[in-house]
């Protein structure tokens, strides 16, 4: 059973930078293809998809995020990243850490073919 485990959020002012982490729980550096996305769900709003990183290494970013934030995983620590520079208040919601098995450009942006979520990780963003 693969679970994805959030960690970082926090309340930060406009312009701040937090790191955010997803460590995946459970997967095996051998097994098959995957991507571990993003997503953020803001009080009264849907969840969306923010980034996403495949086993090969591709990284893919929302255009609302691009330039701002960064991903990255440590294949050691079985961790992924998500690096938040230039908060803004819009940037306030839950974050969530999605796995998938598989790492298709269908599945990345698809928040229906992740199979596990971690429970979110809270990003206060104030002015």
């Amino acid at each position: 059973q693969v679970t994805p485990v959030e960690s970082g959020g926090g309340s930060v002012q406009s312009g701040g930078s937090l790191k955010l982490s997803c460590v995946i729980r459970g997967y095996m550096s051998s097994g098959g293809t995957y991507c571990v996305g993003w997503f953020r769900q803001a009080p009264g709003e849907e969840l969306e998809w923010v980034s996403a990183i495949n086993r090969g290494g591709d990284t893919y970013y929302s255009d609302s995020v691009k330039g701002r934030f960064t991903i990255s995983r440590d294949n050691a620590k079985n961790t992924i990243y998500l690096q938040l520079d230039s908060l803004k208040t819009e940037d306030t919601a839950t974050y969530y850490c999605g796995f998938a098995n598989a790492g298709d450009q269908y599945t990345i942006y698809d928040l229906m073919k992740y199979n596990y979520w971690g429970r979110g990780t809270q990003v206060a963003v104030s002015s």
